[in-house]
């Protein structure tokens, strides 16, 4: 239904509600009232929906609809694996607190209505409130291990916060067996007296099958795996060698000396970098491969790779957001290769200022296909077999990386913000087991790339501005002061101060205490709490700048293989610079351009949360065949139920305050340590501690760690050798 077409009936049915005249209906009772075709009852049903969704209207337990007397609110609730839960409600500050009696059957993700419980909150709590009706199921589907009983089956779901067991009538089993992973459609969300309902509708695989645990999460995410043939078929038809016919009315820069810089096992290769002297300054190319001239709008191509979103990069595996026959074909820049490429050539002075750019179609070839660890070996190790082997390229990577310097100064001068928590690196076995797990450095070369990278995105994103052309941005909202002043209050306890203004803080002031704390020990606990205090990064259609950046003007332009915002806005640069941005184009970008920043948004967030949960599995996965033995690592939180200690290979574990058995410990808020009350012993940030791996749970994805003094309580020799679990004190 149309936008307009929805307000006006919203406008229309919520009056009726109104009038003095009306009594509370049913649906079919309102459809026969309004005499609403039998043809548009969806449309009813939409309607009162997003009114109830509104809290301008309520709906009883036996589905009447009325108008709301503002008792009750709507919004999602996010449960708790402990049973409890709460509720968002959009334009509310505060989230709502709902106790396990009051969740009534809601799901994490269901959107459901709730009456406040009496009594005023106090000072400091959230208010509570009950589930009064479920307006939306969010699940539908789950995932779970499978097990069988004589004459039916169940299923435990994976996701804690899902807290029954789903019964499966054995007819409906598709010949699950015993520690089957599987997806199950809930058939009947049951009520307090009966579990839910479902069928097996796949069957992944056997919990002990190499590549199961990952495909579980995989099924849970719901990322899409297998392209529809219709996909793959049009991959095919259009990934044809450039022709002349191609390089037509393009820039051609074939001649120019060109590298791609990725990491060893990178296959889609989207960006291509040209660097020259131009007199005191700089000549700096970044050469994006230009993915819509294979890619049309409207194609099954395009309709599934904004359905995707962006690609998604598992411990294991690349789910990627087109076929490889693109992504790692002929939208790859290899080496070579004859390749069509969207530039952005910059000539930048000597202080990183970009003093004039060109946005240009163009055709390119790349000399040599680079790796991070090789430019290293050439410009931090001075490796002389590898400045041999590229001789040709030494001078131009010299150039880059005082060029990237320029540029990263000038960034700082103006407050960026740069968050240096090391990325993990699994590696797997054959298998699927990981056999080395260790932190993934960003070196010289990772960061040219990134500076090169970031000029080029703001150079596009501030001549689009000018332009007044709908376009998407990446954006990057001022925090919310409440958190800015709750961090200030933290900090202060370190001897740190926030200088905050009026209204918003400056991305400097929270720049210049990054540097402060750098190898300091509550430089872990303070950049993550730094981080949380911060908005996500999102897509949007308004240009509100990039917090994080300092910068006024910010988008994704350099990877349309793997990002669909990247891919939409090079077909709106495309237009522009063909003169084909008329006022039905301009108009057309206007209506779609907010929902695909959205989706993309949404998508991110998808594939950011399954990525982490798979390096959460396979950490816990590497540590429970390290039961016993013994690490030294850091104190990088501490809270009322224990410590959290980091080892240098980024796996983080918990000391629990109860497995602390010299003495009875609590938790010191205003120095944030945890201290002993009969010896005064003291457990804070930063401190490094020798710990024993105890227990591991790959249901929770948790980590115990216990000190050397405690293992003997958990079966567990101090020198690390396991002499039996949980011996008795």
């Amino acid at each position: 239904m149309e936008k307009k077409l929805l307000e006006n009936r919203k406008k229309m049915i919520y009056g009726f509600m109104c009038s003095e005249f009306y009594v509370p209906m049913k649906i079919k009772e309102l459809a026969v009232m309004m005499d609403v075709p039998r043809g548009e009852r969806d449309d009813l049903a939409q309607v009162l929906a997003e009114l109830v969704a509104e809290g301008k209207i309520e709906v009883s337990k036996r589905g009447k609809y009325a108008k709301a007397e503002g008792k009750s609110l709507c919004g999602a609730f996010i449960g708790n694996a402990r049973g409890f839960g709460f509720v968002e409600i959009e334009g509310e500050e505060q989230d709502i607190f709902i106790p396990e009696d009051h969740v009534c059957g809601a799901m994490d993700g269901d959107k459901v209505q709730i009456s406040l419980l009496p009594g005023k909150a106090e000072a400091g709590k959230r208010r509570e409130g009950k589930i009064e009706r479920i307006l939306e199921r969010a699940v539908k589907q789950v995932v779970g291990t499978f097990q069988k009983s004589k004459n039916f089956g169940f299923v435990v779901p994976d996701n804690v916060k899902f807290q029954q067991d789903i019964f499966i009538p054995i007819e409906r089993s598709q010949g699950a067996v015993n520690g089957h992973k599987v997806v199950v459609e809930i058939t009947d969300y049951g009520n307090k007296r009966r579990k839910p309902e479902g069928k097996v509708v796949e069957v992944i695989g056997h919990i002990n099958d190499p590549g199961t645990d990952i495909m579980s999460i995989v099924k849970a995410y719901g990322l899409p795996i297998e392209f529809p043939p219709k996909v793959l078929k049009q991959g095919e038809n259009v990934a044809k060698p450039v022709s002349a016919a191609d390089m037509a009315g393009r820039k051609d820069i074939r001649d120019w000396l060109m590298v791609t810089i990725d990491g060893e096992d990178a296959k889609d290769l989207d960006d291509a970098i040209t660097l020259t002297r131009e007199g005191d300054g700089y000549c700096l190319g970044v050469h994006i491969a230009d993915v819509t001239n294979y890619v049309q709008e409207h194609s099954a191509l395009d309709v599934e790779a904004l359905e995707r979103g962006t690609s998604v990069y598992l411990v294991d595996r690349v789910i990627p957001m087109l076929p490889h026959i693109l992504s790692n074909g002929i939208c790859s820049l290899n080496a070579g290769e004859d390749r069509l490429a969207l530039s952005c050539i910059m000539q930048i002075d000597q202080k990183g200022n970009v003093i004039g750019h060109e946005i240009a179609e163009t055709v390119v070839r790349v000399d040599r296909r680079m790796t991070y660890t090789s430019v290293r070996k050439i410009l931090k190790d001075k490796d002389e077999k590898e400045r041999e082997e590229y001789r040709e390229l030494v001078p131009m990577f010299e150039e880059m990386e005082k060029l990237a310097a320029i540029l990263r100064e000038k960034r700082r001068k103006r407050g960026s913000i740069d968050f240096d928590f090391p990325e993990t690196k699994i590696i797997l076995d054959q298998h699927g087991r990981p056999v080395e797990i260790k932190p993934y450095e960003r070196n010289v070369a990772t960061k040219i790339i990134e500076d090169f990278m970031l000029i080029a995105n703001e150079t596009v994103a501030q001549d689009f501005f000018w332009q007044e052309v709908p376009f998407v941005y990446r954006t990057h909202d001022t925090p919310d002061p409440e958190k800015i002043k709750k961090l200030s209050l933290f900090i202060n306890n370190f001897g740190y101060s926030l200088r905050i203004g009026q209204e918003d803080i400056h991305p400097k002031e929270l720049q210049k205490l990054l540097e402060k704390i750098e190898d300091t020990p509550e430089e872990p606990l303070i950049s993550r709490l730094t981080l949380r205090s911060m908005k996500q990064a999102k897509y949007t259609t308004d240009n509100t700048g990039h917090f994080g950046l300092a910068s006024q003007y910010y988008c994704h332009f350099t990877s349309p293989i793997r990002r669909y915002p990247d891919l939409q806005i090079h077909r709106i640069i495309k237009e522009t610079l063909r003169g084909k941005m008329t006022e039905k184009r301009v108009s057309h970008y206007e209506k779609i351009l907010p929902e695909v920043a959205a989706q993309s948004s949404e998508r991110e967030r998808r594939a950011e949360e399954a990525e982490r949960e798979t390096d959460k599995l396979k950490k816990v996965e590497y540590m429970s065949e390290r039961i016993g033995e013994v690490f030294e690592g850091v104190v990088s939180s501490v809270t009322s139920w224990g410590m959290y200690v980091e080892l240098p290979n980024t796996i983080e574990g918990m000391v629990h305050v109860t497995n602390l058995r010299d003495d009875y410990y609590h938790y010191n808020e205003s120095t944030h340590e945890l201290v002993g009350e009969s010896s005064g012993k003291r457990y804070k940030l930063g401190q490094k501690l020798e710990i024993v791996v105890a227990d591991t749970d790959l249901y929770m994805r948790t980590i115990d760690f216990v000190l050397p003094k405690d293992a003997g309580y958990f079966g567990l020799d101090a020198k690390g050798e396991d002499i039996g679990r949980y011996k008795a004190e």
